[in-house]
């Protein structure tokens, strides 16, 4: 009789070798590897071989980099999505696509369980675990680290201890370095000095994507996009899609300084944690996105589309990606993408982007109606009966008011 099969999201780091042969041994499965590739960067080459020794019966790499950023981080952009007010959901908007493949991978080999090596303190086991019962309501999941009477490893020496164990020698070190997500779009740094919020990051150890302000150049750089209904299309001239635009951005920003943040966070299981993110060509391409918004767009549109962005944000880092409600936001927002074609310019400076003027076609902007002079359009007295009733209210109560205070003082 053969064996039921798990999935397992694997990296190919200790956490997730280690979970190789904890699943055969706990539950008896036979174990397929999956690891999913978001623009990570990490060298992929000998993983398969790394997940044949740790006792895998298979691995699948899939690359998924076009589909994220096409489908994920897209209508993030769109929808202006930004967490408490700095955090531009890196790691939010990847899970989502991630449980989405493990799910395509475990019907296709018919596995009756999915596993995830995210810890019972985070934001990802959620993210994670919503989306696979979202897609695969029948799909029993799996999470180690909640697992405590069973999972009785307890720090990287248990785990490489128990690696040894059962016949997997790999390089892993023991000591203790930042926790870091990385994909395309971002890093996010935690763990070490982090944890302590009185302290301030040690930059020079942390920095992968960028350098710090003081270290970018003493040149500014313009940049020049264009954009179709939101969507990047062109950077300085040169037609890419979207996942080039961001990489060629990253390397921008990267340089320059740019979409550096430390931030303490809530996470959805109600505790704060403390991080550093580097995301140069996401804070670029927001930024640019948004500036050309700015022209045309009018202002009840403008007004509801950022409580719409701010709701997406939500909705994301809380791991609903697969529900109603980031549908229905996601076509409101594609409704108010329609015209935001144009041309924006920008130069980056040490950590800033400054803007350099922007273009388009679908403008609102009237020059006239907006310089000094008095137009056709606009007519000076128009404004007195505007003001008269728009105060109205404020004038209404304050005679109430005054009324009161005189009976009182009577």
């Amino acid at each position: 009789m053969s064996k039921e099969k798990v999935v397992l999201a694997y990296s190919g780091g200790l956490d997730t070798t280690a979970i190789i042969p904890w699943l055969k041994e706990t539950f008896g499965y036979d174990v397929i590897c999956c690891c999913v590739d978001c623009g990570q960067g990490e060298e992929l080459d000998g993983l398969d071989e790394r997940a044949k020794l740790s006792g895998a019966s298979k691995l699948y790499i899939e690359n998924i980099v076009d589909e994220f950023c096409d489908d994920y981080i897209m209508p993030c952009v769109k929808a202006g999505a930004v967490y408490e007010n700095k955090y531009l959901l890196g790691t939010s908007m990847a899970r989502p696509v991630i449980a989405k493949k493990l799910v395509e991978i475990a019907r296709k080999e018919g596995a009756v369980a999915i596993c995830h090596g995210a810890t019972g303190k985070g934001n990802d086991q959620i993210r994670f675990e919503l989306s696979i019962k979202a897609l695969a309501p029948d799909i029993k999941i799996i999470a180690p680290w909640r697992m405590t009477d069973v999972w009785t490893m307890q720090s990287r020496e248990d785990e490489i201890e128990y690696c040894k164990k059962h016949g997997i020698d790999l390089p892993f070190d023991t000591k203790h370095s930042y926790s870091r997500d990385r994909n395309i779009w971002h890093i996010s740094h935690e763990g070490l000095e982090l944890e302590d919020p009185s302290q301030e990051p040690n930059y020079d150890d942390l920095l992968v994507l960028s350098v710090t302000p003081e270290k970018a150049p003493d040149e500014p750089e313009y940049v020049t996009m264009t954009f179709e209904a939101g969507v990047p299309k062109t950077l300085n001239g040169k037609a890419m899609k979207v996942s080039d635009i961001i990489r060629e951005l990253n390397r921008l920003g990267g340089k320059h300084g740019i979409g550096i943040i430390d931030i303490v966070e809530n996470r959805v299981v109600g505790m704060k944690s403390r991080g550093v993110y580097e995301t140069p060509g996401g804070t670029i391409l927001m930024e640019a996105h948004q500036q050309l918004e700015e022209l045309v767009l009018d202002r009840a549109v403008y007004e509801v589309k950022k409580e719409m962005g701010n709701k997406l944000a939500q909705v994301v880092y809380e791991g609903k990606w697969f529900t109603p409600l980031r549908e229905a936001i996601q076509a409101f927002v594609d409704v108010t993408q329609q015209y935001v074609t144009g041309e924006v310019k920008f130069k980056l400076y040490k950590g800033n982007i400054i803007r350099a003027g922007e273009t388009s076609p679908y403008s609102l902007y009237s020059e006239s109606l907006a310089s000094f002079t008095t137009g056709d359009l606009y007519d000076h007295h128009d404004a007195d009966g505007f003001i008269n009733l728009f105060g109205l209210p404020l004038k209404v109560r304050a005679m109430k008011m005054r009324e009161l205070k005189k009976e009182e003082t009577k």
